[in-house]
């Protein structure tokens, strides 16, 4: 096989088989970073001149001006949460457990993306004029609580976006042979380009743009490999699956009787759950989903991110559940690239089943497609972490604490400047993790004890008014510790030994991250109730938008005495657009927003829209158990005993699998351009008149 041969071991790359010629990996990347780019620059032109969408005042490149639509809402979330994991890695957890692995992938993507709905509308109705999570937690808990879940906030968004550039730096290298270091670099490079220009509306148009490209490569990938010669359709792969487990090649160890083909795996059981946490921190931490709820229509952040939580579930299904089976199929055969070497567990661990597998049935094209599949889950994760963090170091850190009067102009290029640190820090972590030895796998398992700990202390900040400052402050960081603790002694406990490879375990992950995300309930519950507080939720109106320049620089409000005055801010047209009927008017006596007793505040929604927002919560809250009761009990838990799929059942399972990911396309697709038609035809119009005038006066 002369396309392939060894790469040199950098870092912690694990010696594999180079698919395509470093010249098209340095192409591809460069140039999908350049073209993206491009198109970004051009559609923040066309936003500002057609759409009056200018992404150089705060409220447009953080919050979008709240007035994104339902389709390119859940068409970002979707993008945003379709991290490179859930293609690379369901593949390899279908080929260490089978059928299992990847339907408990999927289940552990699905609810988050629910819960956050209601997070979503939980806080449009009490904290409207919100910029990031943070900024919630800093009006309850002051400054102390501000900085604990500052700190956790970046952490678990540094942590989480490194993971995805390691993991697609590690990949890039051993499909084209790259080298490390510059896969690191090159791969968030454009995307560091295009989000400090066009801010957060930038990475919704790119988020769909991925999730185009993405989804289609998939169902390609799936369809194409499934019906090739070498597998034979749904029924060939049953079969030959069948054949090679009678033949005893495989027995996997805490599966009913080692196979394949049953969904009665301990080993599944256990990921899916160290998954369901450590997503559920992702999701709970990241402050780009919150903005991204802050940033759509009042009517609209409960659809449109219940259609992208019903919508991801399709990804690492179908595909991973193909794709591992496969691997498993031809991985002895002369076309698999580690002939005659056999399948190594370093490389299944750092995701090659499904490149390899590709590579096997389509050749150079198909690694090809999955470089570029590649590319787009991991820049989409890169630009949603980017917002997020910016808006930490712009909003949450430099407006709060270094410049409280600061302009709308000095925090937008203050934004712009966090940007580029995130790319250049991210990037230094993510070598620095590649050097230290981590992989996907190890990252996986790792994550959620990290990252867990300020979860539950989150969810009550908008939940419970019970909790206290020092509570807040307090359980997250015990939790921690907590939750590192159990990981370290389980570790040593049942392997004799801390390394690497002890604390990847599935038992010692599992404990610690069962430790860190559960433990900081019973440490706010104590706090708390040791001297109870009682939270009044009318304070969060005491957060304001941000005000463009020709406005006071001051963002309290003020007013002559007698004189009638916005509580929260004037309305603008956007503000309307996105759901805030009517302005808020109070008598002042020269007195600021922070100076107006509760009784004085009042919401920026009429009764007709809060009464909407209370339906949608309700609603929102009846999918999210919905969701939850289905894709963890009512589906999994019947299926999980002694049974081996028959031919029937398993061709059921593949088919539904493949259907839901056609249903994908006209959820995250075909309906954000329906929905945003208006907006697209408006753009149209505005270019061809621009481009008539031109002519026109040329001649």
């Amino acid at each position: 096989m002369s396309l392939v041969r060894r790469i040199l071991t950098l870092g912690n790359v694990t010696e594999g088989v180079s698919l395509l010629s470093q010249a098209t990996g340095y192409g591809m990347v460069i140039g999908l970073s350049v073209i993206f780019a491009g198109i970004i620059l051009l559609a923040t032109r066309v936003q500002k001149l057609y759409l009056q969408e200018d992404s150089g005042k705060s409220e447009m490149f953080m919050v979008a001006n709240r007035s994104v639509g339902t389709g390119l809402t859940a068409s970002a979330v979707f993008s945003s949460w379709m991290w490179i994991n859930e293609t690379v890695f369901s593949s390899v957890m279908g080929y260490n457990y089978g059928i299992a692995g990847p339907f408990w992938f999927a289940a552990g993507c699905a609810f988050q993306i629910a819960l956050m709905a209601v997070l979503g509308v939980l806080a449009k109705l009490r904290v409207p004029y919100a910029h990031t999570s943070l900024e919630i937690i800093q009006m309850r808990y002051g400054v102390w609580g501000h900085i604990v879940f500052a700190i956790l906030n970046i952490i678990n968004n540094v942590f989480g976006c490194a993971s995805m550039i390691l993991t697609g730096s590690q990949l890039i290298v051993g499909i084209s042979g790259m080298h490390m270091v510059a896969a690191t670099i090159l791969l968030p490079f454009g995307v560091v380009l295009y989000t400090a220009v066009g801010g957060l509306k930038a990475t919704f148009i790119t988020d769909y743009l991925h999730t185009c490209i993405a989804l289609i490569l998939i169902i390609w990938f799936t369809v194409a490999v499934l019906v090739s010669d070498v597998v034979g359709g749904v029924h060939g792969l049953y079969d030959k699956v069948l054949a090679i487990e009678g033949a005893g090649q495989y027995h996997i160890v805490g599966n009913y009787k080692g196979s394949l083909l049953t969904f009665r795996s301990k080993g599944a059981f256990m990921f899916g759950v160290l998954h369901c946490f450590g997503n559920l921190s992702l999701m709970t931490m990241d402050t780009g989903f919150w903005q991204k709820s802050f940033a759509s229509q009042v009517n609209s952040t409960v659809p449109s991110y219940n259609i992208a939580s019903i919508a991801i579930f399709a990804v690492p299904w179908g595909l991973g559940t193909v794709f591992g089976l496969t691997a498993r199929v031809i991985e002895t055969l002369p076309i698999f690239p580690t002939y005659p070497h056999p399948f190594t567990a370093a490389q299944v661990g750092a995701g090659y089943v499904e490149p390899y597998t590709l590579y096997a049935i389509l050749g150079t094209g198909g690694a090809v497609g999955m470089l570029l599949a590649l590319f787009m889950s991991v820049t989409s994760t890169v630009s949603s972490s980017s917002i997020a963090v910016s808006s930490i170091l712009s909003f949450d850190l430099y407006r709060t604490y270094i410049n409280p009067k600061a302009t709308d102009s000095q925090v937008v290029r203050i934004s712009h400047y966090g940007v580029v640190f995130h790319g250049v820090f991210i990037t230094g972590i993510a070598l620095a993790l590649s050097y230290g030895g981590a992989n996907m796998t190890w990252l996986g398992y790792v994550q959620p004890i990290i990252t867990s700990p300020a979860v539950f202390p989150t969810f009550f900040a908008l939940m419970w008014t019970g909790q206290t400052t020092k509570a807040a402050v307090i359980s997250p960081i015990l939790g921690l510790a907590t939750g590192i603790i159990i990981w370290l002694t389980t570790a040593k406990s049942i392997y004799g030994t801390i390394s690497l490879d002890t604390t990847v375990k599935q038992a010692p992950a599992l404990y610690g991250a069962i430790g860190s995300l559960f433990s900081p309930i019973l440490y706010s519950l104590i706090v708390s109730y040791a001297k109870p507080k009682t939270f009044d939720w009318r304070e969060f109106l005491r957060v304001d938008t941000l005000k463009d320049d020709d406005s006071s620089s001051d963002t309290d409000t003020t007013a002559s005495p007698g004189t009638s005055t916005p509580v929260l801010g004037v309305l603008s047209s956007d503000d309307e657009k996105a759901g805030y009927k009517s302005p808020v008017t109070i008598s002042t006596q020269c007195r600021s927003i922070k100076d107006l007793s509760l009784d004085e505040l009042e919401h920026p929604f009429d009764k007709e829209t809060v009464a909407d927002l209370k339906v949608w919560l309700k609603i929102a809250w009846a999918f999210l158990i919905f969701v939850m009761a289905v894709t963890l009990l009512l589906w999994p838990v019947p299926l999980y005993r002694n049974y081996i799929f028959t031919r029937s059942f398993y061709t059921g399972w593949i088919v539904v699998a493949i259907f839901w990911q056609f249903l994908a396309v006209f959820a995250v697709i075909i309906y954000p351009i329906y929905d945003g038609w208006d907006a697209i035809s408006k753009s149209a119009v505005g270019i061809y008149r621009s481009l008539s005038k031109r002519k026109i006066d040329g001649r």
